[in-house]
């Protein structure tokens, strides 16, 4: 019943704003916001995950469309490579997150400058592993939201540390796990083949209530070209982050 609604016009709503036989909500362009209110939401950790899995460029497949024929429908399929594999592009994907607290406290949790935060002092924050290989774990940042009064704003994003910029060739997802009620999906799926940073998502806390919103924004500069855009008014500079 499912496929013959999605072929009728205008039903394809209810698909993007959630499913619940995975128990998600998927964030769209056409449905950008979620209340965390809402969705009873608000005690506990916000887990924040960032997983990625490399594909080979649309021109590489085609190469291979000779071997393809038989499968005609393999055709619209990118292949799928190890983030780590050196023949096609070695990229390292980085979550991070820019907040303002209530206090006026602006800073940032990020791999970078080994700036991992605090979960139980401010910001309520923390980072929790740097994955440099688009493992299935990938990369994890905690919200405290019993300390949700203390916070005014929150910007995650996504940048590429230095390696080729390759947005277009990973397939990236930013999964929120709240304490309770379904996860929230947001894919990186514009195409964006030279940026080196997304603004993935923002979370408000307007008037005890909040509210997270999709942006999927890609710029092409670092962190201090999305502060910019954001207006968090900080100070950046070159950092570096510790070999593996």
């Amino acid at each position: 019943m499912a496929f013959w609604n999605s072929l009728w016009p205008g039903r394809d709503a209810v698909f993007e704003a959630g499913n619940s036989a995975t128990n998600s909500i998927v964030l769209s362009k056409r449905h950008a916001t979620v209340s965390l209110n809402k969705q009873g939401a608000l005690s506990g950790n916000l887990r924040v995950n960032l997983s990625w899995r490399m594909r080979s460029s649309d021109i590489e497949g085609r190469s291979r469309q000779s071997g393809r024929l038989l499968r005609p429908l393999k055709l619209f399929q990118p292949d799928v490579v190890q983030a780590h594999t050196q023949g096609v592009v070695n990229v390292d994907l980085d979550l991070g997150c820019m907040y303002e607290l209530t206090d006026g406290t602006r800073g940032v949790v990020q791999p970078l400058g080994n700036l991992i935060g605090d979960l139980n002092g401010p910001p309520y924050i923390r980072l929790s592993g740097d994955d440099r290989f688009g493992a299935p774990s990938g990369e994890t940042v905690y919200v405290n939201l019993d300390q949700r009064d203390q916070i005014k704003r929150l910007l995650f994003f996504v940048y590429i540390y230095d390696q080729t910029p390759a947005f277009d060739r990973t397939h990236a997802k930013v999964t929120l796990y709240p304490g309770n009620g379904p996860r929230i999906e947001i894919e990186l799926d514009e195409r964006a083949p030279q940026a080196r940073s997304c603004a993935v998502f923002t979370v408000d806390n307007i008037k005890d209530e909040l509210i997270v919103r999709r942006e999927v924004k890609f710029v092409y500069g670092f962190q201090s070209e999305l502060d910019r855009l954001y207006g968090f008014g900080m100070q950046w500079g070159r950092g570096y982050k510790t070999r593996a």
